[in-house]
């Protein structure tokens, strides 16, 4: 699998397919594999004639683990991924994230403007400015002795989810407490790029995509029916909701 060092942290990274390039950014305490190869997302867009390019975040998958929550700031893992663009050497790349891939994507946009054709945001809503990531229980979660110790209902899928992907649950904790900047209005409204938010109906964690949305410049919202956080990535209506809205972006 291809690598880059970003500074001192090596980036692993999959590039699958040809076409219009699309980069996808997985959320908290998953990985490449198990976010976007294992629901089909990159066997979809490649079908779609589009070049895939998906990396594990730094303190995820195969990439560098670090255990300073200082290394996660959201802008740093947010450089990654423009780093990787221009390692590939493109001007710039559709971006979808899920997750904290969508935070990760969001300030990507905002802060390199000229690296993003247009955004994804996936299992994120009106939550993505009102609450600074994940709460200090899912954390604390990560570093319990054992699942058995764990009694916050959210800590403990969590902590459930980040066993399953064999993550390193002390590099999850430090990513999850340096990653919590809140994102601000203003940095919504700075995105250029046409947006696209979904969310399922029932996920608990995101909050209204329709709200969400409206901040965005050219926002709009897709409702993924019926479906919580943790298993919307795969499904259906999300796939068909981004492919046309790529399609209208091209």
């Amino acid at each position: 699998m291809p690598s880059f060092k970003h500074g001192n942290v090596e980036i692993v990274y999959l590039d699958e397919g040809a076409g219009d390039p699309i980069v996808l950014v997985h959320g908290f305490a998953s990985n490449r594999q198990v976010n976007w190869v294992q629901p089909g997302w990159v066997s979809t867009l490649t079908r779609d004639n589009r070049r895939v390019i998906a990396l594990d975040n730094r303190g995820h998958g195969q990439s560098s683990m670090l255990y300073d929550p200082a290394d996660y700031h959201t802008d740093m893992m947010a450089a990654d991924v423009a780093a990787l663009i221009e390692h590939l050497g493109l001007e710039r790349a559709d971006v979808m994230g899920y997750s904290l891939g969508a935070r990760i994507s969001t300030v990507l946009a905002a802060r390199h403007p000229e690296r993003v054709r247009a955004l994804v945001l996936g299992g994120v809503g009106i939550k993505l400015v009102e609450v600074a990531g994940l709460h200090q229980d899912v954390a604390r979660a990560l570093e319990a002795p054992s699942i058995a110790d764990v009694t916050d209902p959210m800590g403990k899928a969590f902590r459930v989810f980040a066993e399953q992907t064999n993550s390193d649950l002390r590099a999850l904790a430090a990513c999850l407490r340096g990653s919590r900047q809140a994102l601000r209005r203003e940095d919504l409204a700075a995105v250029q790029a046409p947006t696209l938010v979904a969310a399922g109906t029932k996920d608990d964690v995101a909050g209204s995509p329709h709200g969400l949305a409206a901040l965005f410049r050219h926002g709009q919202a897709l409702d993924i029916t019926g479906r919580d956080h943790m298993v919307a990535v795969g499904d259906r209506i999300y796939k068909a909701g981004v492919l046309a809205f790529l399609k209208e972006r091209a």
